[in-house]
């Protein structure tokens, strides 16, 4: 299986650690507002996404974990919150956050890919393939969808899809290894 989880897909994003306040053990901490925690919870989900390249998996999930507190909707930390999980072979909580993040940001091929990536790790082909087919729609110029989605097929025991996603995938991306080995195991030609 191609190694997805390790690539956390980061913008050019910076923000102030200073930023980062703490409160005193006397006062008492009052409730921000709607707008502040939206924003509060996406420099967590930032510093989480940074800490992750970093290779910093257990203090990136912390900082996944504050910006869901603050903000349940915040697609970005629920999306690297779950790639964590999958790295950590927790693949159910995985599917959990990569729904939520989807639902969140629908059409997004990310969360699908990983989801059904996920999804494999459980043997649950179906599920996969089903994933793999909405996000091929969405992102049809991705070798590693294709790819995938010819692992779901060929798991599936449908040799044409299969044959027709690795080639797909050969077109786009021609040195991918997976795809070449994945072709001829379904007896297809490149």
């Amino acid at each position: 299986m191609a190694v997805l989880l390790a690539a956390i897909a980061l913008g050019g994003c910076s923000f102030d650690l200073g930023s980062f306040s703490s409160t005193s053990d006397k006062e008492e901490p009052k409730p921000a507002p709607a707008g502040a925690a939206v924003a509060q919870a996406q420099v967590y989900a930032t510093h989480g996404q940074v800490l992750a390249k970093s290779g910093k998996p257990e203090e990136a999930l912390a900082e996944f974990n504050h910006a869901v507190e603050l903000d349940p909707n915040n697609a970005q930390a629920l999306y690297g919150r779950g790639l964590l999980y999958q790295g950590d072979k927790r693949h159910q909580q995985a599917i959990d956050d990569f729904t939520a993040a989807n639902g969140l940001k629908p059409q997004q091929a990310e969360p699908l890919l990983a989801r059904a990536v996920s999804y494999l790790a459980l043997d649950k082909a179906k599920e996969a393939a089903a994933d793999l087919d909405e996000a091929a729609q969405a992102d049809p110029q991705n070798a590693q969808i294709w790819s995938t989605r010819g692992q779901a097929y060929e798991r599936l025991g449908d040799k044409a899809r299969a044959a027709e996603s690795y080639g797909r995938a050969i077109n786009l991306r021609p040195r991918d290894e997976a795809a070449r080995n994945g072709l001829a195991r379904v007896g297809g030609k490149t």
